[in-house]
């Protein structure tokens, strides 16, 4: 080992080769013992060698600077939050080529233990079944444990809630003296945009003449930086036509925008200020509880059976989008 002393502190010098043979240098300062620097040096070296001996954590990191130039920075980030809190404190010393379905299987029944609900302990297993998707595909993996092992938990929680138009005309009072919210609400229960893709919306998006909203980008605020990314999907870049009473609602709104730029935000909040403000309303206008995300759900192509039943219950023209 080469850890030596700094100071108070110590730090670690080693040589080591990267993927591609060349060699390199590494120093690190800032360790409080010799066996703090000596284990990152190990464990660092580990990395290195990317092969499957090697421990789930250390594997998870290679993961992680891999898939962070692929993912968009919020998906990592909740992909991070889930594996460090609910995967690695399980499974971290263990080589990647030792765990078996039988691991899996026990990890699972501590899992259930904790009264998670049935979709998050499938969001959690899909993560893990993507690690070992990852190492099988890239590292010669002979099979995915989790697969021997059987899933846990369910995709849906079973039928969404959503406000009917009555249910929504009451919540919409409690927002008539915020234009600005009153006018994301509207868009979000009339279009079917994400709230990202509403939050992105510029004013050169908006169409009223066409009477159209083009969607092609997604806001999200990260650590207090405002981040534009491409949408949800590809597919989920469209242009949304809208009905003439939320053209005109839009058209007064817009009218209000003094010197707003082309390309400027026409919504300037965040997705937090909407769920408090989706919370807020419910509480005083006493409507049935659903998330934020849930405002979107009645919004479905005029084809379908289930979109005809909605203007039925909602007492909307099926003209309306």
């Amino acid at each position: 080992m080469s850890a030596t002393r700094d100071g108070k502190m110590w730090r670690c010098q080693f040589y080591y080769k990267d993927w591609q043979g060349v060699r390199h240098k590494k120093n690190k300062r800032g360790f409080k013992t010799k066996a703090e620097a000596e284990q990152w040096e190990r464990d660092f070296l580990q990395q290195q060698q990317r092969n499957l001996d090697i421990n789930f954590e250390n594997f998870v990191q290679i993961y992680y600077e891999d898939m962070e130039h692929r993912l968009r920075e919020n998906t990592m980030r909740t992909k991070k939050f889930i594996i460090d809190l609910k995967i690695t404190p399980y499974f971290k010393k263990k080589n990647m080529n030792e765990i078996k379905a039988s691991d899996i299987r026990a990890w699972q029944n501590a899992l259930m233990k904790k009264g998670y609900s049935e979709t998050y302990l499938k969001t959690v297993n899909n993560q893990l079944s993507a690690i070992f998707n990852y190492a099988v595909r890239y590292y010669d993996l002979k099979d995915n444990p989790c697969r021997k092992a059987g899933s846990i938990g369910k995709s849906h929680a079973g039928e969404k809630e959503f406000w009917t138009k009555q249910e929504f005309k009451q919540f919409l009072v409690t927002v008539e003296n915020k234009p600005e919210t009153k006018m994301a609400f509207l868009l979000l229960y009339w279009t079917g945009m994400r709230i990202g893709e509403l939050l992105a919306l510029t004013y050169n998006d908006i169409d009223l003449e066409k009477r159209t909203i083009s969607v092609n980008k997604s806001y999200q605020r990260i650590e207090g930086r405002d981040i534009i990314t491409p949408p949800k999907t590809p597919k989920s870049k469209r242009i949304i036509t809208i009905p003439p009473f939320l053209t005109e609602e839009l058209k007064e709104y817009t009218s209000n925008l003094y010197g707003i730029m082309a390309d400027e935000r026409v919504f300037r909040f965040t997705k937090s200020y909407m769920e408090h403000e989706i919370i807020r309303g419910i509480k005083a206008s006493g409507v049935k509880r659903i998330r934020l995300h849930d405002i979107r759900h009645p919004y479905v192509k005029p084809t379908t059976k289930k979109y005809i039943t909605f203007l039925r219950i909602s007492g909307q023209p099926h003209s309306c989008p």
